[in-house]
C-alpha cells in the first residue's frame, strides 16, 4: 500500500474547518477528512515533541521507552544493557521495520531527530531528507524534498513517504508576502478582557506577560508576525492571526503534495494520514503557543485518514492514543505489526463505524511540567508533580464538554469524581511498571534531575523578572516553595 504522512507540528484540531473551525484555515486538509474519516479523541500518549515521536515510532509509551523529555536522561531511549543483541529493540520493532518487512520503501522529509538529537527515532526509514535547519524552515523548503522523492516513488506499489511541516509552530514566521488571510476575522471568543487580566497579574514561561519564554525578549523585531507581550484582545487576535496563517501555510503546501500524487494517478490508491505530534495551548491555562501541560490541548492532535475502504466524511469519537496509529495503518495496509507495541488498531472503526475506543487514556508531560492526565468520559483529570514555574496546583479536573478551553477548575467540587480519575492513574502506572523492562518511571527521573527540563535552573532569573514587573508575591512564594508555588 501507498501510505502519506502528513505531520504538521503543534497542529491542533480546533482550529481546522473540518473540526468546526469558523476560519478557512485548512481547505486541503478539510478535502482529506471530506474523503476519509477524522477522529475526534485522539491524544498524544507523551507530549511534546520529543517524547510524543518517539512513542509513536516505537510503538510504547514513554513509561517504557524511557523518553518524556526535552534533555537529561529521559530525553534518550532506555539502555537496553546486556539483553541487547546485535540489533536494538528499537531496530527490530519500530513501526517502519515493520513496514520495511513486508517490502515498503520508507522515507522522511523532516529536521526532527536533529533537531533533538532523536537519532533513534530513524530507526527503519531508507531515505532520510534533513534540510538542516532544525525546525526553522517554512513549508516551501520542505516541498520540494517531497515531491522529487514521489517523482522517483509514486507509482511503486509500497511505500511510506513522512513528511514533517513546521509552520504552526512559533516563532511564527509565514513570508510577510503571503498576506494576513485572516485580518477581517475575530479569533477564538473563550478569552476574554477579564480572563487575560487574571492571566496577566499571574505568571509563567510563555504566559501572557512573557509569550516568548521566560519574558523580556522581543522577536517581533526580526519577526513581525510575533507578538512580544499579550496586553489586549487586540495582541491576542495578532496572535492566533500568527498561528492560524502558519497553518494555512502549511495546508496549501499539503494540497500541492495532494496534486502531486493525482499527477502520477495514485491519490485515490493511497492511504492519506494528516496528524501532528501535539497540539498547542493558546491562552489555555495560561500557556501561549507553546506545549507544556497534559492536557486537553498539548495532547490532542488531529487524526484524518483517508483510503480505499473508509468511510467518507466518518467520525470516529472514540477515545485512541496516538500510538494506536501504528497498528492501525498495518492493518489497514495488511501488515503485522509489531510485537511489543502498546497500540491496538482501531482500522474497524475507520471501516465501519464500530466503536473500538480505549476506557481512558492517561497522557504524560515532562519537558515543561512533570504531569500526567487521565482523559474519561467527559473529563480530564490533571495530577501535578512540578508546574514548571508556573500556576498549577496539584490537582486540576475539566469538564471537557462543557469547558474546551480549561478555565474552571472543578476539583474542589467533585472530589468523586478525582478519586476515580486517580485511581485510573494509579492503576495505569501499576500496569506499565509491571510490563517495563527497565522496571524505572522516567518521570521520577525527571524529578531527581532537577524538574522539567526547560525551567531546570530558572527560579531565580524568573524571580528577578516577577519581582521587576510588579509580581513580587509570585516570586516571594515561588522561592519559598522551591519553584512549585504550593
Amino acid at each position: 500500500m501507498r501510505i502519506l504522512y502528513i505531520d504538521i507540528d503543534s497542529l491542533r484540531p480546533d482550529h481546522l474547518g473540518c473540526y468546526g473551525y469558523h476560519r478557512n484555515t485548512s481547505p486541503n486538509i478539510d478535502a482529506v477528512a471530506a474523503r476519509g474519516s477524522r477522529s475526534t479523541n485522539f491524544y498524544a500518549s507523551d507530549a511534546p515533541c520529543l517524547p510524543s515521536r518517539t512513542a509513536l515510532f516505537s510503538g510504547r509509551f514513554g513509561i517504557k521507552n524511557g523518553v518524556i523529555g526535552h534533555g537529561g536522561t529521559a530525553a534518550d531511549p532506555f539502555v537496553q544493557g546486556p539483553a541487547r543483541g546485535f540489533r536494538s529493540s528499537l531496530g527490530q520493532n519500530a513501526w517502519l521495520t515493520a513496514l520495511r518487512r513486508a517490502h515498503h520503501r520508507t522515507a522522511t522529509v523532516s529536521t526532527f531527530g536533529e533537531r533533538h538529537s532523536a537519532f533513534h527515532w530513524y530507526a527503519g526509514f531508507q531515505d532520510v531528507f534533513n534540510h538542516g535547519t532544525g525546525g526553522g524552515e517554512r513549508a516551501h523548503e520542505v516541498l520540494p524534498y517531497a515531491l522529487r522523492w514521489l517523482d522517483q516513488w509514486a507509482r511503486h506499489e509500497d511505500w511510506f513517504l513522512h513528511v514533517n511541516f513546521w509552520d504552526p509552530h512559533t516563532p511564527y514566521r509565514t513570508p510577510l508576502g503571503y498576506g494576513e488571510p485572516f485580518a477581517q476575522e475575530p479569533p477564538p471568543s473563550w478569552l476574554t478582557e477579564e480572563i487575560l487580566q487574571a492571566q496577566r497579574s499571574g505568571y509563567g514561561p510563555h504566559s501572557a506577560r512573557e509569550p516568548v519564554g521566560f519574558g523580556g525578549e522581543h522577536p517581533s523585531q526580526r519577526l513581525p508576525r510575533m507578538v512580544d507581550e499579550i496586553q489586549s484582545l487586540a495582541d491576542y487576535k495578532r496572535w492566533i492571526d500568527g498561528y492560524d496563517t502558519g497553518i494555512r501555510y502549511a495546508d496549501d503546501h499539503v494540497g500541492r503534495i495532494l496534486q502531486a500524487l493525482a499527477d502520477h494517478g495514485v491519490l485515490d490508491e493511497t492511504l492519506v494520514v494528516v496528524s501532528a505530534d501535539h497540539g498547542e495551548n493558546q491562552g489555555e491555562l495560561n500557556v501561549y503557543g507553546d506545549h507544556q501541560t497534559a492536557d486537553h490541548l498539548t495532547c490532542r492532535v488531529p487524526l484524518i485518514i483517508a483510503a480505499p475502504g473508509i468511510r467518507a466524511a466518518g467520525v470516529d469519537p472514540g477515545l485512541h492514543y496516538h500510538l494506536d496509529l501504528a497498528p492501525t495503518v498495518c492493518a489497514l495496509a495488511g501488515v503485522e505489526p509489531g510485537p511489543f507495541w502498546d497500540g491496538r488498531s482501531f482500522a474497524q472503526a475507520l471501516r465501519s463505524g464500530a466503536d473500538a475506543g480505549r476506557d481512558h487514556l492517561v497522557i504524560s508531560q515532562g519537558a515543561w511540567s512533570c504531569q500526567r492526565g487521565v482523559r474519561f468520559d467527559r473529563w480530564l483529570l490533571m495530577r501535578t508533580y512540578d508546574p514548571g514555574l508556573k500556576e498549577f496546583p496539584p490537582l486540576m479536573l475539566f469538564d471537557l464538554a462543557a469547558d474546551p478551553h480549561e478555565t474552571r477548575n472543578l476539583a474542589p467540587e467533585h472530589p468523586d469524581v478525582v478519586t476515580r480519575g486517580l485511581a485510573l492513574l494509579e492503576t495505569w502506572l501499576g500496569e506499565q511498571m509491571a510490563s517495563s523492562l527497565a522496571g524505572v518511571d522516567p518521570m521520577w527521573t525527571v524529578l531527581r534531575e532537577g524538574g522539567p527540563f526547560h525551567t531546570r535552573g530558572m527560579l531565580e532569573k524568573y524571580s528577578e523578572r516577577l519581582r521587576a514587573t510588579g509580581r513580587a508575591q509570585h516570586a516571594d512564594r515561588l522561592l519559598a516553595t522551591g519553584g512549585l508555588g504550593w
